[in-house]
């Protein structure tokens, strides 16, 4: 193992840098401008059932620090994925990686993580339960404990590989979640999701997004998600894959060390498409800087 691999779920990554579900689409496109293959991996754009047009425009909001976001899960869906989006990733990218799926019932996350296990491309499942269970009263799973293990069981009933369950930091207590999530036969947690938040416009008076709200992501959002990782990495003995605002190797760093086994890049990719190469290639010189031999090290110190 090199200086910056680490272990997720039994995989070995060359080091701990994932571009996150959304920020990344399904990789071939920013194959266009560096190899790939120098990630750990990353987790590709969240797949459903069918295919999702998302919200109405506009969708993207600036703010102090990151931004917000209310795309609504745009995508071609699962069948479309596999027979285009894969088959093009095939030839650019020669690691596992990361399936996101997402869903609106536990029946379409079954089904959608199913299909996706199939491919030999994918190394781990990441589920994302931060969607509004439309059977539910419009409730997301993530964000009762008992819904989010009944997805849990669901997925790994008919999966073979890694299942991450990506949680929602939009709850009272997250650890309980985790929890629930790991007691269902869960193999990881990624966190956190965005935070909800809004904007509005004072010329018009209105919400600057069509959706009103959307999910807040970019710095602004680090300490936030550094206190959820390590909350959760000391509750629960499966790995946690940290995200929330990471935009520099220091900011790896003190993921790891708060007890993430990875990081997952999200913001950053979209305000500079070089970002996780960037992060990458600075990560022995921070490291040199504080001492540390290498990453596996650091988890959790």
């Amino acid at each position: 193992m090199g200086r910056l691999s680490v272990d997720l779920c039994g995989i070995e990554l060359d080091n701990p840098v994932i571009p996150a579900s959304g920020t990344f689409g399904y990789g071939w496109e920013f194959a266009e401008l560096y190899d790939i293959n120098i990630l750990g991996t990353f987790s590709f754009k969240g797949t459903t059932r069918e295919p999702r047009f998302g919200n109405p425009t506009p969708r993207i909001a600036d703010c102090p620090a990151g931004m917000l976001n209310a795309v609504g899960l745009q995508n071609p869906g699962v069948d479309r994925v596999i027979d285009t989006e894969l088959m093009k990733l095939k030839t650019v990218f020669h690691k596992p990686v990361m399936a996101n799926v997402s869903g609106f019932s536990v029946a379409e996350y079954a089904e959608v993580s199913a299909k996706l296990d199939a491919q030999p491309q994918v190394g781990w499942l990441e589920v994302n339960i931060s969607c509004p269970n439309v059977h539910g009263g419009g409730m997301s799973f993530g964000t009762d404990p008992e819904q989010a293990a009944s997805v849990v069981r669901a997925v790994k009933a008919v999966t073979t590989k890694p299942v991450i369950i990506k949680l929602t930091p939009n709850v009272t207590d997250i650890v309980t979640i985790a929890k629930a999530c790991e007691q269902a036969g869960a193999d990881g947690i990624s966190l956190i999701n965005t935070l909800l938040g809004m904007r509005i416009d004072l010329k018009t008076r209105k919400p600057v997004l069509a959706n009103v709200t959307g999910g807040l992501s970019g710095p602004a959002v680090f300490p936030v998600a550094l206190r959820m990782v390590w909350q959760v990495a000391h509750a629960v003995k499966i790995p946690v894959v940290g995200m929330g605002g990471i935009s520099c190797a220091e900011d790896v760093l003190e993921m790891l060390t708060a007890g993430a086994a990875a990081v997952e890049v999200g913001a950053a990719n979209l305000v500079d498409p070089l970002a996780c190469k960037k992060i990458i290639e600075a990560l022995p010189e921070a490291m040199d800087r504080y001492g540390i031999r290498n990453l596996r090290e650091l988890r959790g110190a």
